[in-house]
C-alpha cells in the first residue's frame, strides 16, 4: 500500500518528493512539504493549487496496520522561526483506494516553520509534529 502512496504522490508530483513517516496511535502518518514548483502546470490547475515559488504544500496520508488508508479529519498549522502563524486548511485527494490530504503553505526562502498537525476520527485521534525548511527556485 505505501508503494501505492508513492505512486500516487510520484503522479501528483512532477519530482520526487521523499516521505517521512511517523507513529500516531495504531497509524502510520506517511508526510511531506514541498514547493508547489514541483508540480507541472496541468496537476496544479487540477487541484487549484497556486504554483509558486513562495507556495509550498504538505502531502499527508494516514494508514493503518494493513497499509490502507484512512479517511480522517485533519487540521493544524505551520510557525515560522520569527513567531508567525498560519493555519492550515487540508484538500482531501482520493485516487482509487488511495487517500491523501494536501495544504498549501505561504513561505519565504529559508523559512523553516514547524508544524503541527492534529488528526480526528471517531475511533481515535492525535498529533504530531515536524519542522521543514522551504527553498525559493
Amino acid at each position: 500500500m505505501f508503494k501505492m502512496l508513492i505512486s500516487a504522490l510520484a503522479l501528483f508530483a512532477s519530482t520526487q518528493v521523499l516521505a517521512e513517516t511517523t507513529r500516531v496511535g495504531d497509524w502510520t502518518v506517511h508526510y511531506s512539504a514541498f514547493s508547489s514548483t514541483f508540480l507541472t502546470p496541468e496537476v496544479a490547475r487540477s487541484y487549484n493549487i497556486e504554483r509558486s515559488r513562495f507556495n509550498g504544500l504538505l502531502n499527508i496520508a494516514v494508514t493503518d496496520d494493513e497499509g490502507k488508508t484512512q479517511q480522517v479529519a485533519l487540521s493544524g498549522q505551520g510557525k515560522n522561526l520569527i513567531g508567525t502563524v498560519r493555519e492550515l486548511t487540508f484538500q482531501t485527494v482520493r485516487e482509487g483506494d488511495a487517500i491523501y490530504y494536501i495544504a498549501q503553505y505561504p513561505f519565504r526562502n529559508e523559512d523553516n516553520v514547524l508544524f503541527t498537525i492534529d488528526i480526528s476520527h471517531p475511533r481515535q485521534g492525535g498529533q504530531f509534529s515536524f519542522r521543514h525548511t522551504f527553498y525559493t527556485d
